[in-house]
C-alpha cells in the first residue's frame, strides 16, 4: 500500500421500535440489529442504524423483495451497549420473542463473538457489517457472514503502509509503541502487531491497553511520552479516541507518526473535538468521500444532508450490508432461515445501490468471510 494522504472526512432503551410500521396484511422481512446505541460506541451505532434505516427506507420505496410479492424490510434494533451479555441476551429475544429471518450487528468484536453463537445454535444468518475480530469467522459456523476486511488485513495493511512511509520519506522507525482499549477489537489488533513488529525487526516501547470508559488518560499519555516511540499506533472508539488526543496534545507528546485503525478516529465526533491535535494522524479505514464508484457521491450526499455528517465506515458497510441481503433474499425467494443462508453462501454482490466502497465485490470464502474487502489509508490535513 503507498502512502494517500486525502483530506479527512468530516435514552435509548433496550430496543427501538421497528422501522417502519407495516399492515398486518403485508409479508415482511424482520431484520434484528444489535448496536451499541448508548455506552462508548454510541455515536458509531447511531451511525450504523441511520445507515440501515436509509437503505431500507430506499427498498421499500423501490417495491420491496419482489421475489416475495413485495415484502418490506423491518427493522427491529436491539442496544448491546457495548456489552457482550447484552448482546447475547438481546440475540436470544430478537430470536424467539421478535422471530427475527435474520440478525446484523454489534460493531463491537467483542459482542458480536458470542452473539453470532446464539445465530448459529438457532441457524438464524448474522451479517456482520464490521467487527473485525479474527476470530468472529473462525469459529466454524455456518451463519455467519462477515462483510469487513478482518483484524489480521487491517494491521498487515498498517506495517506495509509503515515500509513504504519509511522508504518513501527516507524516515528511521527504529521503536513502536501500541495503545488499544481492551475489549476483543484492541487486543486482537494488538496481538498481531506484536507479530508484525518482530518480523519487521522494530523494537515495542510500549504495549498498553486501557479501558474505553476511561474518563482520564493521562497515565497512558505519560507513559506514551516517557517510552520515545517513534510511531504510536491506535485503537480506539470515538469518546477516547477524542480523550488520548487531546491529552497528548497537553503534554506535548511528539511523535513521527501516529497510525490509527479506523473506528473512534473516523467518527466524525472525534474531529470537531480535536481540531488541530489530531492534524497529520494516518488513519487506515474502509471508505472515504473520494471513492470512485458509481453512486457513492450521490449517497453520501443524501446521507449527509439527512443525518448532518458523512459516511464512514461503519455506516458504508451498514449501509451495503442491507443491500447485499436484499439482493439474496431475492435469489432466496424464500424466508426461511436456511434457504436465506444458501444464497448468502452464493452471494457476488458486484453493482447495485448499496456497492459504494471501494473494492469490486462481496463474496464469501467457507468461512464467512468477505473475500475482497480492502482498506484505504488516509491523513488528516
Amino acid at each position: 500500500m503507498k502512502i494517500a494522504a486525502v483530506a479527512a472526512i468530516g435514552l435509548l432503551a433496550a430496543f427501538i421500535g421497528i422501522v417502519p410500521p407495516a399492515s398486518a396484511a403485508e409479508k415482511v422481512v424482520k431484520v434484528g440489529n444489535i448496536e451499541p446505541l448508548s455506552g462508548p460506541s454510541a455515536s458509531v451505532g447511531q451511525q450504523g442504524k441511520n445507515a440501515r434505516d436509509m437503505a431500507v427506507e430506499e427498498i421499500n420505496a423501490a417495491g420491496g423483495i419482489k421475489s416475495l410479492g413485495g415484502a418490506k424490510l423491518v427493522m427491529i434494533y436491539a442496544d448491546s451497549e457495548s456489552k457482550p451479555e447484552k448482546g447475547v441476551a438481546e440475540a436470544e429475544r430478537l430470536i424467539n420473542t421478535e422471530k427475527v429471518h435474520v440478525l446484523t450487528g454489534c460493531w463491537n468484536s467483542a459482542v458480536t463473538y458470542p452473539t453470532t453463537a446464539v445465530a448459529e445454535r438457532y441457524g438464524i444468518p448474522f451479517i456482520v457489517p464490521v467487527s473485525v475480530a479474527d476470530k468472529i469467522t473462525e469459529q466454524g459456523f455456518k451463519n455467519v457472514f462477515r462483510i469487513a476486511a478482518k483484524d489480521s488485513w487491517w494491521t498487515r495493511d498498517q506495517f506495509t503502509f509503515l515500509k513504504d512511509m519509511e522508504t518513501e520519506y527516507k524516515i528511521k522507525v527504529k521503536k513502536v509503541a501500541f495503545v488499544y482499549e481492551n475489549g476483543d477489537w484492541g487486543k486482537g489488533f494488538a496481538e498481531q502487531w506484536q507479530k508484525l513488529a518482530k518480523a519487521g525487526g522494530y523494537e515495542v516501547v510500549l504495549d498498553e491497553p486501557y479501558p474505553s470508559t476511561a474518563t482520564d488518560l493521562s497515565p497512558v499519555a505519560q507513559k506514551i511520552k516517557r517510552a520515545k516511540p517513534d510511531v504510536l499506533m491506535l485503537v480506539s472508539n470515538a469518546a477516547d479516541a477524542i480523550l488520548l488526543t487531546n491529552t497528548m496534545a497537553e503534554y506535548k507528546v511528539k511523535l513521527k507518526a501516529i497510525i490509527a485503525s479506523g473506528g473512534g478516529h473516523a467518527d466524525p465526533s472525534f474531529l470537531k473535538a480535536t481540531g488541530k491535535n489530531a492534524r497529520y494522524l494516518f488513519d487506515i479505514v474502509e471508505w472515504e468521500t473520494d471513492v470512485n464508484k458509481p453512486g457513492a457521491k450521490e449517497t453520501n450526499d443524501k446521507y449527509k444532508a439527512k443525518y448532518g455528517y458523512n459516511l464512514a465506515g461503519e455506516s458504508v458497510d451498514a449501509y451495503l450490508a442491507i443491500y447485499m441481503l436484499a439482493d439474496a433474499l431475492e435469489r432466496a425467494g424464500s424466508l426461511e432461515p436456511a434457504k436465506i443462508r444458501e444464497a448468502l453462501v452464493k452471494t457476488n454482490y458486484k453493482s447495485g445501490k448499496g456497492m459504494i466502497v471501494g473494492y469490486d465485490a462481496v463474496e464469501f470464502d467457507q468461512t464467512g468471510q468477505n473475500k475482497h474487502a480492502a482498506l484505504v489509508m488516509i491523513q488528516i490535513n
